[in-house]
């Protein structure tokens, strides 16, 4: 039995990035593969539209103002009628026969609802630079870290019906929100194959505004839990002295403060997400206050010797 692919592109300026998105989806079909396929733009101002135009025979495109990525997702899936939902951005890519291996696992399953693989992160060459750390599915882990790969995930359109569309209040974590949602209600489906590439690049927003990113995560686990894990707090402190300090941690001096601007940070970070610090969490950040004294005293003695 084949099942029709909706595949969803929100885009905005992409121009530079968007034809190899359009060329890796429009190759994935075949006689056994029905895709239809729209791109949502947000009135780019680059060479995007220029480029859509090209494809009009291929795919469906509209480019009008919306209210963010997850509104053009939410609009791309309320024009299409496909059974298999695939959302990747205008910057990633899809590898040669994802959609063969989803459609057969789906077609052969009728009780798998998602599907996600393993995938890459690229530059902007399209060369690999590192795998992207997926993991078999586990939700309590999931909770701690997201290991689901955006354009790497497929899944059923009634779970759409049935547990809602993307939470378009959402700027960077959509995402890791809707699989945190509809993982609360059924098991995801782990195919250990390389399915897609996400692209990595200091303007895109995973690179590009890592502190907003993490504050996001933070108030959504929040909102959804009514707390945050404390590997999360840990990561937007860790990640906002990064951002805003520039410290050299090689330096033992510099590397001290950075300890200790992060112990503040973490301070203020579970007073406003938590309003507790464990003691698991207190012994945590007493460690990394001796271990950097630590590696600051080895590296003095070591310059009183040179002396």
């Amino acid at each position: 039995m084949n099942l029709k692919f909706s595949v969803i592109t929100p885009s905005f300026c992409q121009g530079r990035f968007i034809e190899r998105t359009i060329q890796s989806v429009l190759s994935q079909k075949s006689s056994d593969i029905e895709i239809e396929y729209i791109i949502c733009d947000a009135g780019s101002t680059d060479e995007t539209i220029e480029i859509l135009q090209h494809y009009h025979e291929d795919l469906r495109w509209i480019s009008e103002p919306d209210n963010g990525q997850a509104d053009a997702v939410n609009k791309g899936i309320a024009l299409t009628t496909g059974e298999i939902i695939a959302w990747i951005n205008s910057d990633d890519i899809y590898y040669p026969g994802t959609f063969e291996v989803i459609q057969e696992i789906f077609a052969s399953n009728p009780d798998i609802q998602i599907i996600y693989g393993d995938a890459d992160h690229i530059d902007e060459q399209d060369v690999f630079m590192e795998a992207y750390p997926t993991e078999p599915w586990n939700y309590q882990r999931l909770i701690d870290t997201c290991f689901l790969c955006q354009p790497a995930v497929f899944f059923r359109r009634h779970l759409v019906d049935k547990y809602g569309n993307l939470d378009a209040s959402l700027k960077y974590c959509m995402d890791y929100e809707l699989w945190l949602r509809y993982g609360q209600h059924i098991p995801f489906y782990y195919l250990p194959r390389k399915l897609a590439g996400s692209r990595l690049y200091k303007d895109n927003k995973t690179l590009g505004q890592r502190i907003a990113v993490h504050y996001e995560i933070n108030n959504m686990m929040h909102s959804k839990f009514r707390s945050v894990p404390d590997k999360w707090i840990f990561a937007y402190a860790h990640v906002k002295v990064e951002e805003t300090l520039k410290l050299d941690r090689s330096d033992p001096i510099q590397n001290f403060k950075f300890v200790q601007a992060v112990i503040y940070n973490s301070l203020w970070s579970f007073y406003q997400w938590k309003k507790f610090i464990s003691l698991k969490v207190s012994a945590k950040m007493v460690w990394w206050v001796i271990a950097a004294n630590i590696f600051l005293f080895k590296n003095l003695s070591l310059l009183f010797k040179r002396l």
